[in-house]
């Protein structure tokens, strides 16, 4: 596990979740941007990482927000390990497979949440299935978008730097 990737991937999630899932989708559609770092993290780096990025991310994200504190860490926190765990047994590394890893943690992360809220506060809350489905729609889009961008990326830097180098080798000759 490499810790520094870690931190950032947390840090990452949760700087997004404050800055574009308010201020750019107003509030209308649900996205939970640090469930799907938790998946990240735990997907490449193993069940201590999920761990870790759910513990921090989900108390976190309880702090900064008006419900209960502790909720969202110890469910993150299940998701994390869960998610490590499967990918540790399981190697998944087509998009279309981390994409359905991410809706499954999506459903499993949204029913732990409606379950320990029903505990704490003594009465089920309401559940909105078309909420669910758009959250499940926009983290596996979140998703999808990380899990290329890290696949992707180090292959077209590169190729800058040879394209570079390259260039700069003819102007000489």
């Amino acid at each position: 596990m490499k810790i520094t990737a870690v931190f950032l991937t947390l840090i990452v999630s949760v700087l997004l979740q404050m800055v574009v899932a308010r201020s750019a989708i107003g509030g209308a559609w649900r996205v939970d941007l640090v469930l799907v770092g938790v998946v990240y993290a735990a997907m490449y780096w193993g069940p201590a990482a999920g761990i870790l990025v759910g513990t921090l991310g989900g108390l976190t994200q309880d702090l900064l927000s008006s419900g209960i504190v502790g909720v969202s860490g110890l469910a993150k926190t299940l998701i994390g390990y869960a998610t490590g765990t499967f990918a540790a047994q399981f190697v998944v590394v087509r998009p279309q497979g981390r994409v359905l890893v991410v809706a499954a943690a999506t459903v499993v992360h949204r029913v732990i949440m409606v379950v320990l809220y029903a505990l704490i506060d003594q009465h089920w809350p309401v559940v909105s299935w078309s909420a669910i489905l758009g959250e499940i729609v926009l983290n596996g889009a979140a998703a999808f978008a990380a899990f290329q961008a890290t696949e992707l990326l180090p292959g077209m830097i590169s190729r800058g730097r040879e394209s570079r180098r390259s260039s700069i080798r003819r102007r000489q000759w």
